[in-house]
């Protein structure tokens, strides 16, 4: 099962969507988008004007998820109103799926997410209740990060500590306008190859690209030079994934193991 995507997405005033856009092309599968998928703020005639006319071509096969630009206009509305259904109820913007023998969460982090919030209580039942071998979860603010512009962001980590007590194997965020692969790790950004989640922050879908900060630990592999997506290919028992940038040498190929 192939799945590709990145964040942090389209704008009127760049062509950098429409090059992501292009590589999808290219890759049979389904879509994600990891937020802030147009800009400035989300509203619906960005979405048909700015975002629809590159990535608004793999609509019918893309699962969304909304970052904070999407709340600068209140509620989400425009997210909601354009991608309908597939972005799950407009209060929540939180829902999962299964792509084969993979379990995917996605999770809305522009919303209550403390450990006792509706949307935690609702991802812990859900895993409770998944019968696949493998889990993926992805939502647009990282918890790690070495991007100078953001970095860390510690409220999202309650999906972590859930996650990782469910024994998810990889994480997606975007939000840092880079791509960053970091180690398997806990929620306390300790290095644990048989338990750890994989994280990847994949910000590179188009807009403008941010620099680095400090080097967080665990981080493997930091790049800001083009855009691009990641490709994973996803199957019984592990994964394989590949970022594929839009110009330029640079690659970044591997595969891991699910727990």
């Amino acid at each position: 099962m192939i799945f590709s995507g990145s964040g942090d997405i389209a704008d009127c005033a760049s062509s950098g969507d429409e090059a992501t856009a292009a590589l999808l092309s290219a890759l049979p599968g389904y879509i994600f988008t990891l937020g802030d998928n147009v800009y400035a703020n989300g509203t619906k005639t960005e979405y048909d004007n700015c975002y629809n006319p590159s990535w608004g071509q793999h609509k019918g096969r893309t699962y969304p998820s909304p970052g904070n630009h999407e709340y600068n206009t209140p509620g989400g509305a425009g997210y909601y109103a354009y991608f309908g259904s597939a972005a799950g109820d407009p209060a929540k913007g939180y829902y999962s799926f299964n792509l084969g023998a993979w379990h995917v969460i996605v999770l809305n982090s522009n919303i209550a997410r403390d450990a006792n919030s509706t949307q935690v209580q609702w991802l812990r039942t859900d895993l409770m209740t998944n019968t696949q071998s493998c889990t993926l979860a992805y939502w647009h603010h990282p918890r790690f990060s070495s991007g100078l512009e953001h970095g860390n962001d510690v409220s999202v980590q309650p999906f972590w500590d859930v996650l990782y007590a469910f024994n998810a194997d990889m994480i997606m965020n975007g939000h840092d306008h880079d791509y960053e692969r970091f180690a398997p790790q806990t929620p306390g950004g300790v290095l644990n190859n048989a338990t750890g989640i994989r994280e990847f922050v994949v910000g590179t879908g188009g807009k403008s690209l941010y620099q680095k900060g400090v080097e967080k630990a665990n981080s493997q592999v930091f790049y800001n030079g083009t855009s691009g997506v990641l490709k994973l290919t996803l199957y019984e028992g592990g994964y394989d994934w590949q970022y594929i940038p839009t110009s330029g040498a640079f690659a970044d190929a591997g595969s891991g193991v699910c727990h």
